[in-house]
């Protein structure tokens, strides 16, 4: 006998949901070389969309692999090496599949396999996965089949159990279409239990917890608009933080079986309120988020909960500087970095630039004596603890970090080029490849501390976005910090919304250090935000630009880097 469906709370109307009839499924199945999503290359691709008990379309297509297909997979498909030969590579093949997919629910057999390949591509050739709704018709009919009447949920012995028209053949489009029988029948199941939604199929999966499913009540009220959640605990301590474009949409999913994270599943079962902050557009509710995971610390979230505790580099304040890891920075440092890691490798690509002292030992500015280390030796240091170089002869080093953090001068980066050059030249590849992701990090921490200096600079920017429905989007950025947000809705004349969310903005006294006060947290936020393509600066107090010779001119190298690591392709 199949299991009923825990007892349940009426609906509203407005909480029934997308219906399942009108929701569209692509169901999918994919041929590969092997098992691991990471190691191995799919072969085939076959889809079948449907909604409502009809076929909207289908999607079939062989892969080149790029490889040999394995003997034992020949036998099991039946899919050769001369088949794929001028089939299109999987960079042509999956933007076009993601396009036949967009805006429906995934299903497949095992769904864990097939969208473990898919997600795996995204990251390989740049797509954003999209997050769709997923269903595995393994697990369904698991919850809906007895081991009575189902001893076993292969596809093959489903599809002979609910007479499919299609039968698995070990082919993509072959089996996403036994799919496509196998899912409508275990509809038709869980139909006649009361479950009609998209929304409650996913919450008759069996990952969801009774727990979850009575505190859906949470999320009764909340307004359907973007902004940021807490979920409070008994003693009004605050679990956890989120932010959300709609959300009450949200909120509902974590008592559905999509939300599948053992952790935010404990801090459910926790929770007794949900308090939410309404904002004016996602960018301020990215901002509030970021202050409130600051102010209270959730035990529950694992990011962002300490936006100071970055880490900067910078040079010591005595007669013979020599670079630091800090965490509250000056005006100069560079930064920040995420982990102590990157920046040490940041701060060795600097010191070889540069040719500041890499020694921690405290010079006097008259009459050192110190013994000189190995690197005076290897003419590496100019040996200044033993008084082989003065002040005077060591500016120029301090100089060049000075000079390369503010963007008025690129030379460090070329000298330490051309040291990678020269090593592998010499058939030195493994130090070569150790300065050249030295100089990766290096590079990249120059281009976005630039960046965000450049922004927190400027005292008041003004800046709009279209929103999807004719309006305007505003954000008034004070040093790096979101002072006030606000939207113009079609119709409304925009300037006198700008004046009064100006009128009305945070006071910022800007502070020390090179992002005067501001969390970089919040700054990249800000930062990410103004890139969007349609943003639109209103008004600057001051132009925002960066330096003439800031490290954004060496992006075109860090390309070739990250996709060649072996390669060291001189700067143009």
């Amino acid at each position: 006998m199949s299991s009923a469906p825990e007892p349940r709370g009426q609906l509203a109307f407005d909480e029934l949901g997308t219906p399942l009839r009108e929701t569209t499924f692509v169901v999918f199945d994919l041929e590969t070389t092997g098992g691991s999503a990471e190691e191995d290359a799919i072969t085939e691709f076959g889809a079948v969309k449907i909604r409502g008990g009809e076929v909207l379309g289908e999607f079939a297509t062989l892969v080149d692999p790029g490889r040999g297909i394995p003997p034992e997979i020949v036998a099991l498909t039946g899919i050769t090496d001369a088949m794929v030969y001028t089939a299109p590579r999987l960079e042509a093949v999956l933007p076009a599949f993601l396009e036949f997919a967009a805006g429906a629910v995934l299903v497949a057999h095992n769904a864990g396999f097939d969208v473990g390949f898919v997600k795996a591509a995204c990251r390989r050739f740049g797509y954003p996965w999209p997050k769709p709704a997923v269903v595995c018709t393994v697990r369904l009919g698991r919850r809906v089949l007895s081991r009575e009447e189902a001893p076993s949920c292969r596809l093959s012995a489903l599809a002979t159990l609910f007479r499919a028209t299609t039968m698995p053949t070990h082919r993509a489009l072959d089996d996403a279409r036994a799919t496509v029988d196998v899912l409508h029948a275990l509809l038709e199941r869980v139909g006649s239990l009361g479950v009609r939604s998209l929304e409650e199929l996913l919450d008759y999966i069996p990952e969801v917890t009774a727990e979850q499913r009575r505190k859906r009540t949470l999320a009764e009220g909340l307004p359907n608009e973007p902004g940021v959640y807490l979920f409070r605990g008994p003693a009004e301590e605050v679990l956890y933080v989120g932010t959300a474009t709609d959300l009450r949409r949200r909120v509902r999913q974590y008592f559905t079986a999509s939300e599948t994270r053992r952790r935010l599943r404990e801090m459910v079962s926790l929770a007794v309120r949900v308090d939410t902050v309404t904002c004016a557009h996602p960018l301020e509710a990215e901002v509030r988020e970021l202050r409130l995971l600051a102010a209270h610390k959730p035990a529950y979230n694992r990011r962002s909960k300490n936006p100071r505790h970055a880490w900067w580099i910078t040079l010591t304040d005595e007669p013979f500087p020599r670079l630091s890891l800090v965490r509250r920075p000056r005006e100069g440092a560079l930064g920040p970095f995420r982990s102590r890691g990157r920046a040490e490798e940041a701060m060795l690509a600097l010191q070889e630039a540069t040719g500041v002292r890499p020694c921690t030992v405290r010079i006097p500015a008259q009459s050192p004596s110190a013994r000189p280390c190995a690197l005076a030796d290897l003419d590496r240091c100019g040996a200044p603890c033993a008084g082989k170089q003065s002040a005077e002869d060591y500016e120029p080093a301090v100089h060049a970090v000075n000079a390369l953090v503010a963007g008025h001068e690129l030379d460090a980066l070329h000298r330490l080029e051309r040291r990678m050059t020269e090593l592998s030249a010499a058939q030195r590849y493994e130090q070569a490849g150790t300065d050249r992701d030295r100089l990766r990090t290096l590079i990249r921490a120059l281009d976005r501390g630039q960046r965000l200096s450049a922004l927190a600079a400027i005292a008041e920017l003004v800046a709009a976005r279209p929103d999807a429905a004719g309006g305007w989007e505003f954000a008034i950025v004070r040093h790096g910090r979101l002072a006030s947000a606000g939207v113009a809705r079609r119709g409304v004349p925009p300037m006198p919304v700008v004046d009064a969310l100006a009128a009305a903005a945070e006071t910022v006294i800007p502070d020390e250090g090179p992002l005067y006060g501001a969390p970089a947290e919040e700054v990249s936020v800000v930062l990410r935000w103004l890139d969007k393509p349609g943003t639109r600066l209103v008004r600057c107090s001051h132009p925002w630009s960066e330096p003439a010779h800031s490290a954004a001119r060496w992006r075109t190298w860090l390309d070739r880097a990250d996709h060649a690591k072996n390669t060291l392709t001189p700067q143009d």
